[in-house]
C-alpha cells in the first residue's frame, strides 16, 4: 500500500509542476524583463513636436501630413505662433523637437541658449501691403499708409514681420502710425480680412494663403526687408531621430516644392 501511494505521488508531482508552469505562462503576469524587451507589435505610437512661425501654418501643415503618411504610427504636432514667443517658450524648457523661425534673430535666441543645433536657412519671405478686396481706402503704394485717414495694422516690433515692416518703412523714409500692433502675422492679416483696418504689412505668402480674401500690393522697399527663415532640431528633442527626418523633409525637393508654391523664395 505504501509503495502504491508513493508511486502515485511520483507520477502526480511532475505533472502538477508542469501544469503550474503552463498556468504561470498564461496568467497575464509576464516578467518585467520580458515585458521591457518585447517589441511593440504596432511599432509604438510616436510624436514629433514642431514649433514654427505663424506664416508657415499652411505649408508645414501640408508637410506634416506627408510626413505622417511616410511614417505610419507617427503624429506631427505643431505649435504655430510668433517666432519671438516660440523662442522664449523653448528657452524656458517647453518640450519641442524642431524650431522653424521667421528670422535669424529669433533663432539666435535659441542657439545662444545652447538648446538647438546649427540652423539651416530653408526659405525667404518678403512683405506686401494687404488691403480688403474692395480697397476702400484706395491704397496703391507704401506712402499711402502715412495718411492719417488710413487705418493700418502692423506686427509688433519684436515679431519678425514687425521688424521687417520697420526696416521697409525706414528704407522708404516713411513713418506710419498703426491703429493696432499684433503679435503675429496671421493676427495682423485677420484685421484686414475682417475689415477692421484699411491695410496691413504682411508677408506675400500670407496674402496668397488668404485665397482671395484680401489683395496684395507689392512695393519696391520690400526687397530691402527680406526675412530668412532658419530651421533647426533642438538639443534635447524628445524625438531626436524623427526631428532630423522632419527637417530633412523640409529641406528636400518635396519640401521646396510645397514652400515655393505658397510664395516663399529660395534662400
Amino acid at each position: 500500500m505504501v509503495f502504491r501511494r508513493l508511486s502515485r505521488w511520483a507520477i502526480a508531482l511532475p505533472v502538477a509542476f508542469a501544469l503550474a508552469g503552463l498556468s504561470g505562462c498564461g496568467s497575464g503576469e509576464p516578467s518585467t524583463t520580458a515585458a521591457s524587451s518585447a517589441p511593440d507589435a504596432g511599432g509604438g505610437a510616436k510624436e514629433v513636436t514642431v514649433f514654427a512661425a505663424a506664416s508657415l501654418t499652411g505649408t508645414f501643415t501640408e508637410l506634416g501630413k506627408a510626413f505622417e503618411a511616410a511614417h505610419p504610427g507617427t503624429t506631427v504636432k505643431f505649435n504655430f505662433g510668433s517666432s519671438a514667443t516660440l523662442a522664449q517658450q523653448i528657452t524656458q524648457g517647453a518640450p519641442a523637437d524642431v524650431f522653424a523661425a521667421a528670422s535669424p534673430a529669433t533663432m539666435k535666441t535659441v542657439t545662444d541658449a545652447s538648446v538647438a543645433s546649427a540652423p539651416t536657412t530653408f526659405v525667404r519671405n518678403k512683405l506686401e501691403i494687404a488691403v480688403p478686396k474692395d480697397n476702400p481706402a484706395k491704397v496703391d503704394e507704401l506712402k499711402d499708409l502715412t495718411d492719417s485717414r488710413v487705418k493700418v495694422a502692423l506686427c509688433a516690433e519684436q515679431v519678425p514681420c514687425g521688424a521687417a515692416a520697420i526696416k521697409a518703412l525706414d528704407a522708404a523714409g516713411l513713418k506710419v502710425k498703426p491703429v493696432t500692433l499684433e503679435q503675429d502675422v496671421k493676427a495682423t492679416l485677420t484685421k484686414v480680412e475682417l475689415g477692421e483696418v484699411d491695410a496691413a504689412l504682411v508677408y506675400k505668402t500670407d496674402v496668397i494663403a488668404s485665397a482671395g480674401k484680401v489683395q496684395g500690393i507689392a512695393f519696391p522697399e520690400a526687397d530691402q526687408a527680406i526675412n530668412d527663415y532658419p530651421i533647426a532640431t533642438l538639443a534635447k528633442a524628445p524625438a531626436g531621430d524623427l526631428a532630423k527626418q522632419f527637417v530633412d523633409l523640409v529641406l528636400s525637393q518635396q519640401g521646396k516644392d510645397v514652400l515655393t508654391k505658397a510664395g516663399f523664395e529660395a534662400p
